[in-house]
Parts: structure tokens; sequence; C-alpha cells
């Protein structure tokens, strides 16, 4: 009982622990009983999935403006500390969520690529979401360790924000060949691999072509999952200080990006047809990632540091998340309509 009632970054192990089972009993609903059989997933049944989440995503933002304890070392006043922690969940939600959308074009080229059949498609996402929670608890427990015992790291994650925003828009680095990725060599050259896919399975059992024995072959689904989640770390890397930048609570952190990886996830095989009609989403993207990091700036140096100017209040984040984002994604709508309606005629 005393390791329950312990604390960890701010906030009591059972507290971590209770998000953690939701999030694995959610898991379990979706491919235990769900969707336990192999099947295509309609954009009808994906959009109905991420609605779902988004739901509880709402709910879960209820509870931290009304029932959540933040622990004030994490934020900039003591006064209104629910008001400040929900507004900072839902704009590191959104920002997350957004973030994490280019991700559905190049899960799409990982599936196209290995030829993964849409029926499987869903499993390979599933362990891959399992997959991200490990990850991002990582990328996050380091993130919060290093900004919160080194605020002047803000400093970097702000150049580096304003530096990605720019490569964002620029295109640089944004390429990825699957045939000639070293990660992809390097486990191809350690394992045996067959190019076949005959059910859902990652490993499948197959004669040795030398002895004649049966051994273990990983199939062309796990290659895919392994890139997964090799995409995922590498979107990580842009996004976790994109989030410390909005907010500094662990807890508020990692939810978000939970809740950000679950919708979206279950909303790929919804957005994976449409992907192209969101061509200028990356334009509203780079200039939030590059306000953010403004806003470190002047939050920080300017205001805190110096003193020069007023300290800009959470809620500016999530408007100007909501403007930028929303925008981008209606203009993209309106400039790609002629294409949308001759690809139906």
């Amino acid at each position: 009982m005393d390791f329950l009632t312990a604390s960890y970054a701010g906030q009591p192990i059972w507290l971590w622990l209770a998000f953690l089972s939701f999030i694995v009993f959610l898991l379990w609903v979706d491919l235990g009983l769900l969707n336990r059989k192999d099947s295509v997933i309609s954009p009808k049944k994906s959009a109905i999935m991420w609605a779902s989440f988004a739901t509880l995503a709402l709910l879960f933002g209820l509870y931290v403006g009304f029932v959540y304890q933040p622990d004030p070392q994490y934020y900039s006043s003591p006064d209104n500390l629910n008001q400040q922690a929900v507004v900072q969940y839902f704009t590191g939600y959104l920002l997350e969520t957004a973030l994490a959308f280019d991700n559905i074009f190049v899960i799409s080229l990982i599936f196209t690529y290995f030829a993964v059949p849409r029926e499987y498609q869903h499993r390979v996402l599933f362990w891959g979401i399992l997959g991200a929670i490990f990850f991002r608890a990582i990328f996050i427990s380091l993130g919060a360790t290093v900004v919160n015992s080194w605020t002047w790291v803000l400093y970097i994650f702000a150049a580096f924000l304003i530096w990605t925003g720019w490569k964002m828009v620029s295109g640089h680095g944004q390429e990825m060949k699957l045939e000639d990725n070293k990660l992809l060599a390097f486990v191809r050259a350690r394992m045996r691999v067959t190019d076949r896919i005959e059910n859902h399975n990652f490993f499948v059992r197959l004669p040795d072509p030398q002895t004649g024995k049966a051994v273990l072959y990983a199939t062309p689904l796990f290659l895919a999952l392994i890139m997964v989640e090799a995409a995922d770390i590498v979107f990580a890397v842009d996004s976790v200080p994109a989030i410390f930048a909005v907010t500094r609570d662990p807890f508020i952190v990692y939810t978000s990006n939970i809740f950000a990886i679950l919708g979206l996830r279950s909303m790929y095989f919804m957005l994976a047809a449409a992907v192209e009609r969101f061509k200028y989403l990356k334009y509203g993207l780079s200039l939030v990632l590059v306000l953010i990091g403004a806003k470190i700036i002047w939050n920080f140096g300017l205001s805190k540091e110096l003193g020069w100017v007023p300290y800009l209040e959470p809620h500016w984040a999530l408007l100007m998340t909501i403007a930028l984002i929303g925008g981008a994604m209606l203009y993209s709508l309106y400039r790609t309509r002629d294409e949308a309606l001759s690809s139906r005629g």
C-alpha cells in the first residue's frame, strides 16, 4: 500500500496505474471483443471508433478540470490550478493529434511497401499502439526529468521547435525511403524473413532450406510493425518537446499524448484515403511549432527573466493551436475540393 500511495512526477503511483489499466482495458475491448476477427475497417467504423476515443478524451478533460489535483511545482501560478491544467491538457491533446497526422501518411507508405492486406492492418496498428505507450513513457519521463531539473533546456526546445517548423515547410528530412532504411536492413540481416503474408501472425514456422526442419521466420507484418514503431519514435522526437512547451506537468503530457495516439490510430482507415486532401496542414503545424517555440522565449526569457513583457497565459496557446490547425484544414479542403469532385466522378 505504501508503494501505491508513493508519488511519481507529482502524482500518486495508483493514479498512474489506474490510467494505464484503463488504457489496457480499452485496447482489450478493441482487439479482444470488437475486432477479434480479421476484417477491413470501414471508414464509418473508423469514424465511430475515433468518436468513442475522442469522447473519452473529452471526459478525461472534465476529470482534469474538476477532480485532478495538479502539483503546483509544474505551473506558473498557484491560483486556479485545475483551470490551468485543463487548458494545457486540451492544448496538448489537439497539438499531439495534429502533429501525429503526418504519421498517417508514413504508416500508409509502410503498409503499401510491405503489401499488408487491409484486413491485417488494424492488428499491426493495435500492437503499434502498445509500443507507442511504452516508448512515449520513456521519452516523457526523460523529458520531465530534464525540463524540471534544468529549466534552461526549454530554450533548446524552443530553438528545436522553430527549426522543426521551418523543416516541415521546406520539406527537408521528410522523405522516407524504406528500400534504403538501415533499421530494416539490420533486422533482415539478423532474422529469417519470409516474403509471404498468409495470415495475421508476425512469426511463422517454415522448413529450413538446408535441414528441412521447421524454424521460426518473421513475416512482412513484423517488419511493418517495426517500421511503424520506428516512425512513432521519430515523431516523438518532435512532439515531446512541443508538448513540454505547453505544459510541464508529466501526467498531463502523458495522458494527452496517449489519447491523441489512440484517437488517430483508430481514425487511420478514414484518414488514409483522404490524407492528400490535407496537403496544406503542414503549414499550419509549422506555424504552431514556431509560435510555441516563440512562446517559450517570450514567457521564460522576456517575461520571467527580464520582465519586459506580460506573461502569456496557457489559453492563448490553445486558441492559437485551434485557429492555425483548423484554418489549415479548412483551407486544404477548400483548395482540394475540385480534386475530390473529379475523383468521385
